[in-house]
C-alpha cells in the first residue's frame, strides 16, 4: 500500500472568499501530494501569487508561491491509503501534466458557471477540484464524485482516508 495526500486550503484571497461564500464550506481549494512532507502539491490555481486570474496547472508548496505569500492559509490534510497500482497511475498522470503544463489552462469559465450548476467542459481546462477529481477517477480511487465537485466533496467521497493535520499550512510538519 502507498499513501497520497489531499490538501484542502483556504487562503483568504478574493477568489477563495467568493468560492467559500458560494459553497458555505471552510475550504475553497484542493491539491494532491504524493509525499507526506507536502513539499510539492499539484493543482490548478494561480501561476503567479500576485495575479488572481492568471492560472493553470501548478506545483504548489507552503514554502513558495501563493501559499508563501498568503502565509495565513488554513488547511486540512487527509492521508489516503491506495494500492501500488493506483499510486503509480496518479504518478504517471501527473508526469503527463508536468511535461505538458503549458498546454493546460485554468477553467475560469467553469468556475463562474459552477454556482448555476452548469458543467462547462473544454479540453485541457480544469479548476482545482475538477483536476483532483480527474486524478482520482483515472486511478480508480473514487468513482462517486459528483460532476460538479467542490473541494470538500473530495474527501467526503473517498474511503480509507484520515485527517492527519488541521491548522495553518505554514505550521504543517511531516506526520
Amino acid at each position: 500500500m502507498k499513501k497520497v495526500y489531499i490538501v484542502l486550503t483556504y487562503s483568504g484571497t478574493l477568489l477563495s472568499n467568493i468560492i467559500k461564500m458560494y459553497t458555505k464550506k471552510s475550504y475553497s481549494h484542493v491539491s494532491i501530494s504524493l509525499d507526506s512532507s507536502l513539499s510539492t502539491m499539484y493543482s490548478f490555481g494561480r501561476k503567479n501569487p500576485y495575479i488572481s486570474f492568471l492560472g493553470g496547472f501548478v506545483e504548489e508548496s507552503k514554502d513558495f508561491g501563493t501559499f508563501k505569500r498568503f502565509y495565513k492559509t488554513k488547511c486540512r490534510v487527509y492521508e489516503l491509503e491506495v494500492t501500488n497500482k493506483q499510486y503509480h497511475k496518479i504518478k504517471r498522470t501527473l508526469k503527463r501534466f508536468i511535461k505538458n503544463k503549458n498546454g493546460y489552462k485554468y477553467d475560469l469559465v467553469g468556475v463562474m458557471l459552477f454556482p448555476f450548476n452548469i458543467k462547462f467542459v473544454r479540453k485541457n481546462h480544469y479548476y482545482c477540484s475538477d483536476f483532483v477529481k480527474y486524478l482520482l477517477n483515472e486511478s480508480k480511487i473514487s468513482k462517486t464524485l459528483p460532476d460538479l465537485t467542490k473541494p470538500e466533496d473530495i474527501p467526503n467521497h473517498i474511503k480509507n482516508k484520515k485527517i492527519i493535520y488541521e491548522g495553518l499550512l505554514k505550521n504543517y510538519t511531516i506526520v
